[in-house]
């Protein structure tokens, strides 16, 4: 027994037998840097949305309402409500033809549209890592395991002694790598499902501000969400804040 385990199997390995173990040991880590990483920011932008349902339509001007979400740029709300005031007066300082082709309801539309595409752009980064290494990390560690196998049982064979201590203790070395393969899979798998459910309600969050954006940039008033029991259908409708 003392002639076997991780040691052993990493002593006894060749060289794909060790790059296998090397690679599912970097994708544990970029895993892991992923998750850590983007849970943090999930949580500031978490609390950047709180802060701009509670603060910031509070406010009694614009102005005072940008200085709520702070001076950094990598606020998402904030972005949505600086794009917002620049097209509404890019709109405003052009020239009649552009009223024309395009009103001030179809460029706020795509201005904030666009903002909130970069923003989510910047949210979903690296969870492809995690949703690569999620689906790819058990067939690194089962490949592992099958030329694990595949040299163990040449060098039972070769031995001459194919007795259960001598198949057992290298087969279950190899199977080890199946092991490692799961460990890294699972954590990536988790993570991905919870960052990704955690940045879907952050993403919800900053379509009604937008839209709330949108409607006080047209009417001058923010519109507020009423839910009207007397529906069948349980739907909301939109009252505007006078």
């Amino acid at each position: 027994m003392q002639d076997l385990g991780l040691s052993h199997l990493w002593s006894q390995g060749d060289f794909v037998m060790r790059a296998t173990a090397i690679i599912l040991l970097i994708m544990s880590l970029l895993s892991w840097i992923v998750i850590l990483t983007k849970a943090w920011d999930l949580i500031r932008l978490k609390k950047m949305a709180h802060g701009a349902e509670k603060r910031f339509w509070h406010s009694d001007d614009f102005d005072h309402a940008l200085e709520t979400l702070g001076a950094n740029d990598a606020n998402p709300f904030r972005t949505l409500a600086v794009t917002g005031k620049e097209a509404a007066q890019h709109h405003r300082a052009s020239q009649p033809q552009l009223h024309d082709v395009l009103d001030i309801s179809d460029w706020l539309t795509r201005s904030l549209k666009s903002a909130i595409d970069e923003a989510v752009a910047r949210m979903q980064s690296g969870l492809a890592v995690l949703a690569s290494v999620g689906s790819t990390a058990p067939f690194v560690g089962l490949f592992g395991t099958v030329w694990g196998i595949y040299h163990a049982l040449i060098g039972i064979g070769a031995s001459g002694v194919p007795t259960i201590d001598k198949v057992a203790g290298p087969v279950g070395e190899a199977l080890i790598m199946t092991a490692f393969g799961l460990a890294v899979a699972i954590p990536a798998v988790l993570g991905y499902n919870a960052l990704s459910r955690g940045n879907k309600s952050v993403i919800s969050k900053l379509n009604r501000f937008a839209h709330d954006l949108h409607a006080y940039f047209v009417t001058g008033a923010r519109v507020r969400p009423t839910t009207s029991r007397a529906a069948d259908d349980g739907s909301v409708r939109l009252a505007v804040k006078n």
